[in-house]
């Protein structure tokens, strides 16, 4: 193993911009509104979701 690498380096995903204003998308897992504008592809999660989702993924050690 190089030493640039890591053992558990996230993928960090590309996000899309936030949204000036509304309309909000809507979030997958709560239904509450995102950041993100309604236009946005794919799956949007609101920041207590996507916090809870990077710990759920996180490297425990």
């Amino acid at each position: 193993m190089d030493d640039d690498e890591t053992y558990c380096a996230p993928a960090a995903p590309e996000r899309p911009a936030p949204a000036d204003g509304p309309p909000y998308a809507e979030c997958v897992l709560c239904r509450e509104p995102t950041e993100y504008p309604e236009s946005v592809k794919g799956i949007t999660l609101c920041p207590v979701c996507e916090w809870q989702e990077a710990q759920r993924t996180a490297c425990s050690g």
